[in-house]
C-alpha cells in the first residue's frame, strides 16, 4: 500500500495548468504515493490524452460518467484512496518538490496531529505569500473567523476521516474545506508548516471569484457555528484585533468581518485578496 494518496479532481482544466500540476507531483522528493485523478468533465477528451501521456504507474485516472460536482468528486477520491495519508491538491496549482516529504515527516513524528498544511504563494492575477498561523491553538483561534488551513496544500490522516465518518458536504460548497476543518477541530490537532508548500494560481475564472456570493454564505454559516461552539477561541481572536498602518478590519453589522487590510492587501471576508495598496 502507498504511504500517501494524492487526490486531484479536474474539471475543464486548462491543459497547460494540468501538466504543471501533474509534473509537480511526479517530481516530488518523496516517492511512495499514488496519484488519483478524477475527471468531472467527462466530455472533455483532451484531458484524457494529457493525463494518459504520463507513463507513470502511480497515476490512477478515473472519469465520472457525468458531472457530479466538486464535493461528490472529492468524496469519491477519498473512497478510492489506499494511502495512510491523504494529500489534497487542486488541478491548477503547483506543489513544491519537498511538499510531501515535509508533511509525511510531521505526521510520522507527531501522532496528535491529524492535519498538516502550510503557506501558499499566490501567482498569476495576484502575487503574494499567504502566511498562516503555525500551532494548533493559534489555528483554532483564527478558525472562528476564517479558514486558515490551506486546503490545496493539506495532508490528512485517512483514519481520522474514516473512523469518524467525515466527508465533504455539498451544502457548504465551495467552502467545503472550511466545513471539513470545522468538523475536525474537536478530533485532532492542526499544524501549518511555516514554508510555502504550494504555488496557488489566481485568475478571473477561479472559484472564489465565480462563486463569490455562494462562498460567502457558506463561509458565514461555518464561521457563525464555530463562534457559537467555541466562544473562548472567538473572544481570544477578538482581543487580537488591532488597527495599525497595515492591519485594519471593517465589520458588516459590527459582527461579520467584511474587509481587512493586511500586509498591504485588502482582503474580502478575511481571506480573499482583492486589491493591493500602495502606501506613500
Amino acid at each position: 500500500m502507498p504511504k500517501v494518496s494524492v487526490l486531484t479532481p479536474i474539471y475543464n482544466t486548462n491543459p497547460e495548468h494540468l501538466r504543471k500540476c501533474i509534473e509537480s507531483i511526479l517530481n516530488q522528493t518523496f516517492t511512495d504515493f499514488e496519484f488519483l485523478i478524477i475527471n468531472d468533465s467527462p466530455e472533455n477528451i483532451e484531458l484524457d490524452s494529457i493525463v494518459n501521456s504520463y507513463n507513470d504507474p502511480r497515476i490512477k485516472y478515473i472519469k465520472n460518467d457525468k458531472n457530479i460536482g466538486i464535493s461528490a468528486t472529492r468524496n469519491k477520491l477519498l473512497k478510492l484512496a489506499k494511502g495512510e495519508y491523504i494529500a489534497i491538491f487542486d488541478h491548477d496549482d503547483i506543489s513544491v518538490p519537498e511538499r510531501l516529504a515535509l508533511q509525511v515527516e510531521i505526521l510520522d513524528n507527531n501522532s496528535a496531529i491529524g492535519v498538516v498544511s502550510g503557506w501558499m504563494k499566490f501567482f498569476g492575477k495576484d502575487n503574494f505569500v499567504w502566511e498562516t498561523p503555525e500551532t494548533d491553538l493559534d489555528i483554532k483561534i483564527n478558525m472562528t473567523q476564517n479558514c486558515c488551513v490551506a486546503h490545496t496544500s493539506a495532508m490528512i490522516r485517512k483514519s481520522l476521516l474514516i473512523d469518524n465518518c467525515i466527508e465533504y458536504e455539498e451544502f457548504y460548497t465551495p467552502s467545503e474545506d472550511y466545513r471539513l476543518w470545522a468538523r475536525l477541530m474537536d478530533l485532532t490537532h492542526f499544524y501549518n508548516i511555516q514554508k510555502v508548500l504550494v504555488e496557488y494560481r489566481t485568475h478571473m475564472n477561479m472559484t472564489t471569484i465565480r462563486q463569490e456570493k455562494k462562498m460567502y454564505n457558506a463561509w458565514r454559516a461555518v464561521s457563525s457555528e464555530l463562534r457559537n461552539k467555541y466562544p473562548v477561541y472567538y473572544n481570544m481572536m477578538s482581543k487580537q484585533e488591532y488597527v495599525t498602518g497595515t492591519h485594519f478590519r471593517l465589520r458588516l453589522l459590527g459582527i461579520i468581518p467584511l474587509l481587512k487590510i493586511k500586509n498591504n492587501w485588502i482582503q474580502l471576508f478575511e481571506f480573499i485578496p482583492i486589491l493591493k495598496m500602495k502606501w506613500k
